[in-house]
């Protein structure tokens, strides 16, 4: 088609809003939900949205309200960010890893918004990237690697 515009980058980041009572944590996988919200994958997920860049709360879930602490009200002034930029297309951004990669494996969603090793048949809709740390993560001395998205 003659003349169309590029909309977007395929290198991101786009921003989104966290869900009703969902923290999303920078550094960890985001599927969409309801409404073009965001939360942290599920294993497995299929709606795989990229990698939060840093950390946010719902709109709905800021708390404005005074608590009265040793007898003196106290107001909580700052506020988590309510909107996230979501990192995907190619980009490589450090993860959490919920298991052991090795270099060049491909990868999928794993609870709380982790990576895992797709292993030897794995669904091609849930591949989320590729591990790109160098030698590998090995989860007990340190969980956090490189990650290349492809989502």
């Amino acid at each position: 088609m003659p003349g169309t515009v590029q909309v977007t980058k395929a290198s991101g980041p786009r921003t989104y809003t966290p869900a009703p009572t969902k923290t999303v944590r920078g550094g960890r996988g985001v599927e969409f939900v309801a409404n073009g919200r965001i939360q942290e994958w599920a294993a497995a997920t299929t709606r795989a949205a990229g990698v939060a860049l840093t950390d946010a709360i719902a709109p709905e879930d800021v708390n404005t309200q005074a608590t009265i602490v040793n007898g003196r009200p106290v107001v909580n002034t700052v506020v988590a960010p309510q909107t996230v930029a979501v990192a995907y297309g190619g980009d490589e951004v450090p993860m959490t890893y919920a298991a052991n990669a090795n270099q060049g494996d491909l990868l999928v969603a794993a609870a709380a918004g982790t990576v895992t090793p797709a292993g030897s048949t794995p669904d091609a809709r849930t591949i989320v990237g590729r591990c790109t740390q160098p030698g590998g993560v090995v989860v007990a001395t340190n969980p956090v690697g490189l990650v290349r998205l492809g989502i």
